[in-house]
């Protein structure tokens, strides 16, 4: 189930719409108290507002159609002059997040026409590129499947920024990281479903083990035993949608802004180029 980009790919047939969340979950947030933004997807990275480099980014792509950005609340807009103007202008396409992520997703993909694939992104994804962008879309469409998830081997990360902290999930085929790129094909969307049913059970972890992968697969994760492919088949047989992942190989797109130390690499890359 893993797919390697490669440099033969054809032109992309199709045109995505892009779906950015951008909720403002808690007051609490250590980027949001670290720079006094009125909300985590305002705070500025290089001077300019996270929320506002992810727009610029899918702007820039010329497979991306439409924009649609979930959150944040619209009492903040004002906060954030450039991102009103947009909206303002039709540029972007605003609509209230919901109490989670898989909500929110699914209220987004709601405001897009069923047979339009759609590329979901968040609004921290700070260091994101046109490249990376395209990059990710050629390869997903390269590649029979419903959905697509973006993840990058930690490795390539840690390479490019040894003091970078990622979330790892360990595999016996190599280390990964998530990108916060997914694409949904027409018949992947019902995977928002299966999202919230997920979420639905993070209270009760066991549950959610077993509806998420199964307790055969639990153990051969805890063991070492379990690849990238026996997970993605393991999801894929209990949501009904087939999923693929795609590889990348830009380092940037495994570095999204959650702590201080993250907004401190981003602008510290920022400013080498």
């Amino acid at each position: 189930m893993e797919k390697r980009l490669s440099s033969d790919f054809h032109q992309m047939p199709q045109r995505f719409a892009a779906l950015v969340l951008a909720a403002d979950r808690t007051g609490k947030d250590p980027i949001t108290l670290h720079t006094g933004a009125a909300c985590k997807a305002f705070a500025p990275v290089g001077g300019i507002p996270m929320v506002i480099r992810v727009l610029d980014t899918l702007s820039a792509c010329d497979s991306v159609s439409s924009i649609v950005l979930c959150g944040p609340p619209e009492s903040l807009h004002a906060e954030c002059p450039e991102l009103k103007r947009r909206i303002a202008s039709g540029q972007v396409t605003w609509i209230p997040n919901l109490n989670s992520p898989s909500r929110s997703a699914e209220s987004g993909l709601n405001q897009i026409p069923n047979d339009t694939p759609v590329l979901l992104t968040t609004a921290d994804h700070a260091l994101l590129t046109p490249s990376i962008v395209q990059n990710f879309l050629r390869a997903s469409l390269a590649t029979p499947c419903d959905a697509a998830v973006g993840a990058i081997r930690q490795q390539t990360v840690a390479a490019a920024f040894p003091d970078s902290k990622r979330t790892v999930i360990r595999l016996r085929d190599g280390d990964f990281c998530g990108c916060n790129l997914f694409v949904f094909k027409p018949q992947g969307r019902t995977l928002v479903k299966f999202w919230r049913q997920a979420e639905d059970l993070r209270k009760y972890p066991w549950r959610l083990i077993n509806q998420v992968l199964g307790f055969k697969m639990v153990l051969s994760y805890l063991f070492g035993f379990l690849t990238l492919q026996q997970a993605l088949l393991a999801v894929s047989g209990k949501s009904g949608v087939a999923i693929q992942a795609v590889i990348l190989d830009d380092p940037r797109a495994g570095v999204d802004v959650d702590k201080v130390e993250d907004l401190m690499l981003a602008e510290s890359i920022l400013n080498q180029n």
